[in-house]
């Protein structure tokens, strides 16, 4: 039997027991039979109640500006519930936080937790503070960050038209020269997009860019241990539509070209324009 079916089998047998002694017990009960069974955990139970928690703050942690404050009640129950049934793991994702939460208990007392958006490939933890690591599942970006995005909504597909526009201009400046070279590419200045970036797109786009640039990576403000720096800068974005310049220095021969790169959606679909001169009202 193999893991997967294993797995879905003990949920099975774990729902059939659960069931009738939700019928013959009160929550309480329940919810201890639930822990037991790994189901839930119990170190988030000081929100469960009501008006306990005045408020969490979510701060993005590449732009210190995107910053949501949460005091709905029935938001912070939603959180309550998203939480108490992450999974208690013992080693966290190597990968950077993407936000902070800090849950105001009261009397002085701030839980403060680090969170990586989407779920690690190895099942590592994506929710983790002292001593505490969780693997969280994805409702928390698609019941509460995706929903304050609409205060600068970004394309509906950010992580798509945002790197697939970067690969297209590197296929198309390399596209007769060297592509041993070692490429740098600098995200970090991009002050616009950083409260977007989340850390497994990220990873994903650093594995679609060293398939095809085997010495590509992303720069980390170490320009000098590449032979071809590319600084990408957001122009301009709507849910509509996205603009950035893309431009590449090559040190060994010290030349600079610039990209212009604008997303339109229309017709269903992202249109892509890669110019090296400068459109009209870009």
């Amino acid at each position: 039997m193999d893991k997967i079916t294993k797995k879905r089998l003990n949920i099975f047998i774990i729902s059939c027991i659960l069931i009738p002694v939700t019928l013959l017990c009160g929550c309480s009960k329940l919810d201890q039979l639930k822990v037991k069974a790994g189901l839930k955990n119990s170190d988030f139970e000081y929100m469960k109640q009501q008006g306990k928690v005045k408020q969490i703050i979510i701060q993005n942690t590449r732009d210190q500006g995107f910053k949501f404050v949460v005091t709905d009640q029935s938001t912070i129950k939603n959180l309550y519930d998203i939480l108490s049934s992450a999974k208690k793991v013992s080693k966290k994702s190597s990968l950077d936080p993407d936000y902070v939460f800090e849950i105001d208990e009261g009397n002085n007392k701030v839980h403060k937790f680090s969170y990586i958006a989407g779920l690690d490939k190895k099942d590592l933890g994506n929710l983790y503070s002292k001593g505490q690591v969780y693997i969280v599942s994805n409702r928390i970006d698609n019941d509460m960050i995706n929903n304050f995005w609409n205060t600068r909504m970004p394309p509906s597909d950010f992580k798509s038209v945002y790197y697939g526009s970067i690969m297209d201009t590197l296929n198309k400046y390399f596209s007769e020269k060297d592509k041993t070279k070692k490429i740098g590419i600098n995200l970090k200045d991009d002050i616009e997009a950083q409260r977007f970036i989340l850390s497994t797109e990220q990873e994903e786009f650093k594995s679609d860019l060293t398939s095809k640039f085997k010495n590509a990576n992303i720069g980390n403000n170490d320009e000098d241990n590449y032979d071809v720096w590319v600084t990408i800068k957001t122009e301009g974005y709507k849910s509509t539509l996205y603009k950035m310049t893309v431009t590449l220095f090559d040190r060994q021969n010290q030349s600079e070209k610039v990209y212009y790169v604008q997303d339109t959606y229309s017709s269903g679909g992202w249109n892509k324009s890669i110019s090296e001169n400068k459109p009209n009202g870009f």
